[in-house]
């Protein structure tokens, strides 16, 4: 059914007139006429009874009244949303983003777009890696900050990838300890330290992902929040492994120190959408306040 008699058949139902309609629509009264006869004709149903002043409308007009104001409005409020997705000047953008990203990463991006483009309104959910890819897939997500290792790429095989840098391992020290004065470290130089972590196997940790530490490192302490986590570094109770994107969070009384690069391989980080689709406007222009960001925070990008 052509939307153009709706809005015909509703502006003669409001003016009770095929002539006040057509000039009112800027229509010859003949072309009103024509509209409201398609319409009715595919209906099956006479909408208005024609008097000698005018039309009122039948029973049927009445019912299908109600449903063609409904059924205008949600047209029109699919062209509006659709007009958003091609229009930075409105909409929505919906970012995903794992927990160390979210230190200065992207906020710095966030805040930057914001000021940029302040009918758009942004969300930010926080969550690992896995978690995004799904949120890209199921389009709960328009963009995602993701990270991973060169050997683990294909996991990331459905997903259009624009590289923002890469994200080096450090360790957190007390600024007391024996080695904060140190520029790196091999991990076997802290094979006596107590360690904390998130959990209390290392496979679980960043441990996971360092090579050749030559020791099993002795969890006390498992604490998962970073601040948390360099609270206890701070007051003396062990040393943490911590991505380069969280070092904006450090402490004044932590010293962060690189790890050798035989014992600790960079991640990758990227800026994450559904591969293969065309993107928002949204997301778009909010990529460039990304990569922006990523040259200031990232380490090695």
């Amino acid at each position: 059914m052509d939307t153009t008699w709706l809005r015909v058949f509703g502006e003669v139902a409001r003016l009770g007139s095929f002539t006040a309609a057509a000039t009112a629509l800027g229509y010859t009264q003949s072309a009103v006429s024509r509209q409201i006869a398609a319409l009715e004709t595919e209906l099956g149903a006479v909408l208005f009874d024609r008097l000698a002043r005018g039309v009122v409308l039948t029973e049927e007009g009445r019912r299908l009244l109600a449903h063609s104001r409904a059924a205008l409005s949600h047209v029109d409020a699919a062209r509006r949303e659709l007009g958003e997705l091609r229009d930075v000047h409105a909409g929505r953008l919906r970012v995903g983003a794992f927990s160390t990203a979210n230190a200065a990463l992207v906020p710095r991006a966030m805040a930057a777009f914001q000021a940029a483009h302040p009918a758009v309104r942004v969300s930010l959910v926080e969550g690992r890696t896995p978690d995004h890819v799904a949120g890209l897939a199921d389009g709960t997500v328009d963009v995602a900050v993701v990270s991973t290792y060169t050997d683990r790429l294909d996991a990331l095989s459905a997903l259009d990838l624009r590289r923002l840098g890469t994200d080096a391992i450090l360790v957190a020290l007390p600024r007391g300890h024996r080695h904060a004065r140190r520029r790196r470290l091999r991990l076997a130089e802290l094979a006596e330290d107590t360690w904390i972590a998130g959990f209390p196997d290392a496979e679980r940790t960043l441990f996971a992902t360092v090579a050749g530490a030559g020791f099993e490192p002795r969890i006390d302490f498992v604490v998962q929040e970073w601040t948390a986590k360099l609270g206890c570094v701070a007051a003396g109770l062990g040393v943490t492994l911590v991505p380069a994107l969280a070092a904006s969070a450090l402490r004044d009384d932590v010293v962060l120190v690189a790890l050798d690069a035989a014992d600790a391989p960079v991640r990758a980080v990227y800026a994450a959408t559904p591969g293969g689709r065309r993107v928002p406007a949204a997301v778009e222009a909010f990529l460039p306040f990304l990569a922006e960001a990523a040259e200031k925070v990232l380490a090695g990008g």
